[in-house]
């Protein structure tokens, strides 16, 4: 529907206004306590990354090849059991509060973890996956809270440090799993009890819901919901209009037909495709570290694939702090949605470039510069994140309905997690076992795919939402 509002001279107005607008502060403790409850994700998710092509557990037989096909499996179970309840979480927040939410959330991070570091078979550490993902809703419910703590001045700062932080938990995370699994053999005069061979991923799991532990107690006794304005409302307000043009009861949950409109849809679609192809990648990234030399990959142990995967999350965090909201307001969302994009596309060919090289004249500078370069383009991918967080907190018909939109958004990205990683490491061990495409068929699906994500990137607006009104 179109605005009557808009017109030719529209963006020009928009930009002249929005620099006129003073900043809103941050509000400093209760966005603490958020950035400090959004890095148990990605601990307990990229811990794992390091050694979870080794914690096989005897099921490949011996073929490497195969390798990618369990690896995906428990990568992506985590994922298809979050697909399938956080929605149900995000809705339940909008009604009970989100401090009940984020508990239950935290406490199911700790139990997973420790199932995992504990597992002794390969089903044992899928059903640890999974019921991580069926007790944790949080992702959707901290990006709920940060839309709620922050307004159309300092959203990009607020959602910048979103993509900061998480980083940074992506970066310590494979730190710790590579660096703590395996304790009896990288320090035997400390774990010198049969436990730890029997364990070797006990450590690492132990010091994740050690830190989760933590996060409890600070959410237990700091965060506070009122002072946020996160608690449910029951009272009605007047009825107002939104951006996709639908009256709406401004206090009221929305059910999920009319949740679904125009604005949402997009911005949902658009993060799916991000997501999925982003996380292909990041599960690529390891695997073909990991894949022995004569297969095309890198052959690195696990210390070395957690170094490197810590030294680009670095990176992107500090690229993200530094450039991210200078580049939103000289740029804005849209231009780097689509160039995030463009990025994947990118890796979907220097991944390939690397292997043939590989196979031809072993790990070369001339890899690791390709194979670092393709690892660096993810500052731009999380850059786009950002920006897509910023289109789905500003989308929904009416405020009392952002749990829900932010449960639709993640529970999409959940199935996107769930196919990325599968899709992307069982593809990678068939090209390699049926040699399709020269054992290359899995970039040609990322590269076709990236282009799909394209389409959708081009058809958001130049405004986010809330300022189309």
């Amino acid at each position: 529907m179109a605005n009557p509002r808009v017109d030719e001279e529209t963006p020009l107005l928009f930009e002249s206004s929005k620099k006129a607008l003073k900043r809103t502060p941050l509000p400093t403790l209760q966005i603490s306590i958020v950035l400090l409850l959004l890095r148990c994700e990605p601990f307990a998710n990229n811990s794992i990354l390091p050694y979870i092509n080794q914690a096989k557990l005897g099921i490949t037989g011996g073929d490497e090849r195969k390798v990618g096909y369990y690896a995906g499996l428990i990568q992506s179970s985590f994922s298809v059991m979050e697909a399938m309840t956080i929605l149900q979480w995000g809705r339940i927040s909008d009604r009970v509060g989100r401090k009940p939410v984020l508990l239950i959330g935290l406490t199911g991070n700790v139990l997973s973890i420790l199932c995992f570091g504990l597992s002794r078979t390969f089903w044992a550490l899928v059903v640890s996956r999974c019921l991580c993902g069926l007790l944790n809703g949080n992702l959707g419910v901290v990006k709920t809270v940060m839309g709620e703590l922050t307004d159309s001045t300092n959203r990009a700062d607020g959602f910048a440090y979103v993509s900061v932080v998480w980083n940074v938990g992506s970066t310590i995370a494979p730190l710790i799993g590579g660096s703590l699994s395996h304790p009896h053999e990288r320090f035997p005069g400390v774990f010198t009890s049969q436990f730890w061979r029997g364990f070797p991923y006990f450590l690492p799991s132990f010091a994740i819901a050690t830190f989760t532990i933590f996060c409890v107690l600070i959410t237990l006794f700091l965060f506070n919901e009122a002072s946020n304005s996160t608690l449910p409302k029951h009272h009605k307000q007047p009825v107002s209009v939104s951006s996709s043009g639908i009256s709406t009861d401004d206090e009221e949950p929305l059910p999920l037909n009319k949740l679904l409109t125009y604005p949402v849809v997009l911005s949902v679609c658009n993060y799916f495709c991000i997501a999925l192809m982003d996380r292909a990648f990041l599960s690529l990234a390891p695997l073909v570290m990991s894949t022995p030399v004569e297969l095309g990959g890198l052959g690195c142990n696990p210390a070395t694939i957690g170094y490197v995967l810590g030294g680009f999350g670095a990176y992107i965090g500090i690229v993200q702090i530094a450039f991210f909201s200078r580049l939103v307001r000289r740029f804005g969302e849209r231009r780097i949605v689509i160039t995030g994009v463009l990025t994947l596309t990118t890796s979907s060919l220097l991944f390939p470039m690397t292997s043939v090289i590989t196979r031809k004249n072993g790990v070369t500078w001339v890899v690791w510069c390709l194979f670092g370069f393709a690892l660096s383009l993810r500052a731009v991918t999380s850059m786009s994140f950002n920006c897509i967080f910023v289109y789905i907190t500003t989308s929904p018909p009416n405020k009392s309905s952002l749990g829900a939109t932010n449960g639709v958004a993640q529970t999409m990205v959940s199935v996107a997690r769930a196919v990325g990683p599968g899709l992307a490491t069982s593809l990678f061990a068939l090209s390699l076992e049926k040699n399709l495409l020269g054992g290359y068929a899995v970039y040609v699906v990322l590269f076709l795919f990236s282009c799909i994500s394209l389409l959708f990137a081009v058809r958001l607006p130049p405004q986010v939402w809330d300022e189309m009104d």
